[in-house]
């Protein structure tokens, strides 16, 4: 699949790491440096624009080993970018951390997955089948 990207950022585009990479690191597109203060969040741009096209959607997700070493993850996990958004990329950082987290410019600070989506129809109805889960809650399919 070929995506239109525009990259007004001076670092190189996003690209999977593996053949087996699911996602592709975001870079930070920063004048100097940024520091989020333990709770702070804040929106961080990349410096790239994409059009994908209708039926898929670019995912933002955290990267593991920015929120398991720093305590630095996604805000609003996984971040959905519709195909017809045509701003800059943008990631929602939020330092859950007691100390303060310094972004530089170009550091990986995200990872992107590029996934089909299907649209849904509601079909309303009066009842809904039955299953053995029934109308157990979180935790309601583990077992005794």
């Amino acid at each position: 699949m070929q995506i239109k990207i525009i990259n007004k950022s001076n670092h190189d585009l996003p690209h999977y790491e593996t053949i087996a990479s699911a996602g592709m690191d975001l870079r930070a597109n920063l004048s100097g440096k940024r520091v989020l203060k333990p709770l702070e969040r804040s929106i961080v741009g990349t410096g790239l624009f994409i059009e994908l096209p209708v039926g898929i959607e670019a995912q933002v997700r955290p990267r593991s080993g920015l929120a398991a070493k720093k305590g630095v993850t996604v805000l609003n996990a996984p971040g959905t970018i519709d195909a017809d958004y045509r701003g800059e990329i943008g990631v929602i950082l939020v330092n859950l951390s007691n100390e303060d987290f310094t972004i530089e410019n170009g550091e990986r600070i995200a990872q992107l997955v590029i996934a089909k989506h299907d649209r849904a129809e509601w079909v309303e109805v009066q009842e809904l089948s039955d299953t053995v889960r029934g109308e157990g809650g979180f935790g309601s399919t583990g077992t005794k």
